[in-house]
């Protein structure tokens, strides 16, 4: 069975995506900063709302993937947390400063995640050698690999993507970054079985006085404060449509 997994930035997108039929969520926060650990009051609903599994991410901060100490102890933290609190999967990847998986650090994130499957995210895709970060990967005993293919989107990533996709000896290769209703079909022809997308649009806010010139935002003085990214519900829908029709002719 192909899996649709849906990246959502809170609860009611995570609602959204589960009613519009994905078959997993990541969870996480901040999608202005890539994805980062969301909070434990959203943790917790989502344990209380959803029946689908839910991957919470650990990401500490916006950025690379190289951490300071404090930096992990905060991620070992959150990935027993986690684990306590019942979820089936993590989400999380930690490189060192040449550019290699951190064997050391991943080796105590796994220990921690007890029963939990591992995703390694796109850390993957900052990696120097990817084959070699593969083979490490897979003697860690990490379940699956989001990548692009280390390129900017997953669609320019496909020729690493059937690379990695053929030498899995173990984890499973996801793609993700660019994944969307004109391409997902690229990505099962060449035999994916999960497929990971935001399946996002900005909605706008409900409010209707609105004080003009003043942002939250200290990066982009142009961020529109009166809309929010939201996961798609008709495209969701729709992705899912094209994963049934391929596999029926499978």
């Amino acid at each position: 069975m192909i899996k649709l997994e849906i990246c959502c930035y809170s609860i009611n997108c995570a609602l959204v995506a589960q009613k519009a039929g994905a078959d997993r969520i990541e969870l996480s926060a901040s999608p202005s900063e890539g994805g980062v650990t969301p909070s434990f009051g959203a943790l917790q609903h989502a344990l209380q709302r959803l029946s689908i599994p839910v991957y919470p991410i650990v990401r500490p901060r916006k950025g690379d993937f190289c951490y300071s100490n404090t930096d992990f102890e905060v991620m070992k933290n959150d990935v027993a947390c986690i684990r306590d609190m019942g979820f089936p999967g993590v989400v999380f990847g930690v490189l060192n400063e040449e550019g290699h998986i951190d064997l050391l650090r991943m080796k105590q994130l796994m220990s921690l995640s007890g029963n939990m499957e591992v995703t390694f995210h796109r850390a993957f895709d900052m990696c120097f050698n990817p084959h070699v970060a593969l083979e490490q990967l897979t003697e860690l005993g990490v379940q699956r690999i989001l990548t692009s293919g280390q390129q900017q989107n997953a669609e320019l990533g496909l020729p690493l993507l059937k690379e990695l996709l053929q030498a899995s000896q173990g984890p499973i290769i996801m793609p993700g970054a660019g994944v969307r209703m004109s391409n997902i079909s690229k990505f099962l022809e060449i035999g994916i079985t999960e497929v990971h997308s935001s399946a996002g649009k900005m909605v706008p806010s409900s409010m209707r006085y609105r004080k003009a010139g003043v942002t939250m935002s200290s990066d982009d003085s142009d961020m529109d404060e009166y809309a929010h990214y939201c996961v798609d519900e008709q495209l969701v829908e729709s992705m899912k449509g094209v994963i049934s029709l391929i596999q029926r002719k499978k």
